[in-house]
């Protein structure tokens, strides 16, 4: 699992008070840099691998400015050319949002996808949602 602790910042409130909902996917992406490191460690963009094909975003509590939030990164599934992430965010303790997203390694010069190189496949396995922990929950469709 991959973690990280983000602090919510004023901007990111809404009218009410709460973290604004436009503010998570960010936070999420933030959270996967990890991930972009391995696929394209000098960051640079004219050579970047990791394209999004789908996000899943579903809010499960609220979370307001003043606290801190963790933000864990599991690998889900890695497939040929993709794989799919499931993320949690928490505050306090408390689940706030639980979100998948699937990401293909793409080559942007050839527009095709790519096997994911087998040096990444071991360090991605690392962070596997393992089989004996508790299941993720189920998010609605």
């Amino acid at each position: 699992m991959y973690k990280t602790i983000l602090t919510p910042r004023v901007s990111e409130t809404d009218a009410v008070g709460h973290i604004n909902n436009t503010t998570l996917p960010v936070w999420f992406e933030a959270a996967r840099n990890p991930l972009f490191d391995l696929f394209t460690p000098d960051h640079d963009f004219a050579k970047w691998k990791m394209v999004i094909v789908k996000t899943t975003l579903e809010f499960t509590g609220q979370i307001y400015f003043g606290q801190d939030v963790e933000v864990n990164v599991w690998v889900k599934k890695i497939g040929g050319s993709s794989l799919e992430l499931y993320e949690e965010l928490y505050q306090d303790n408390n689940l706030c949002a639980q979100n998948t997203a699937v990401y293909v390694n793409y080559n942007l010069d050839k527009k095709k996808s790519e096997q994911i190189p087998e040096e990444i496949r071991l360090e991605l396995g690392k962070h596997l949602w393992v089989k004996n922990e508790e299941e993720p929950p189920v998010m609605s469709e």
